[in-house]
């Protein structure tokens, strides 16, 4: 099995529109695997969710900066997105269906994350901020 190693780290401010700069840098990068092109639409929807939930949750005032890490170790994408934000009080709860913290929000994010990634954590420290770690392992294509 080849071994495939790659890193890309983007830092960028809390703008909706960057939302859409992350989600088609992340499935971009995930396409130096062998992914199909219904888990790379997965995979952007996941880390649109993610990207979306800092932008929008971390910073009540519109100010800071969102980091996304993008990693592929062996024939797995691992993303990480970093805010620095006011954090998530109740992790358990923030991760249920339905549950938003702004009442025009469906609250459907970790839903999605979880239904479209292998793996997702979370890690919050209120009024310190809040990583969320996604992996997305690719299984190889074989040819009958």
């Amino acid at each position: 099995m080849m071994k495939h190693k790659n890193q890309i780290q983007m830092i960028f401010d809390v703008w909706e529109e960057n939302v859409g700069i992350a989600r088609v840098t992340a499935a971009s990068f995930a396409s130096q695997l062998d992914f199909t092109l219904a888990e790379l639409e997965e995979i952007k929807v996941a880390v649109s969710e993610a990207v979306s939930n800092a932008v929008i949750h971390a910073y009540p005032k519109c100010e800071g900066k969102v980091e996304l890490s993008m990693m592929i170790e062996d024939s797995s994408v691992i993303y990480e997105v970093r805010d620095h934000g006011i954090g998530i009080a109740d992790i358990k709860k923030a991760r249920e269906a339905d549950f938003s913290s702004q009442d025009e929000r469906m609250g459907m994010g970790f839903v999605f994350m979880e239904s479209f990634m292998d793996r997702v954590t979370v890690e919050s420290v209120v009024d310190q901020g809040t990583v969320v770690r996604m992996v997305k392992s690719c299984s190889p294509i074989t040819l009958q």
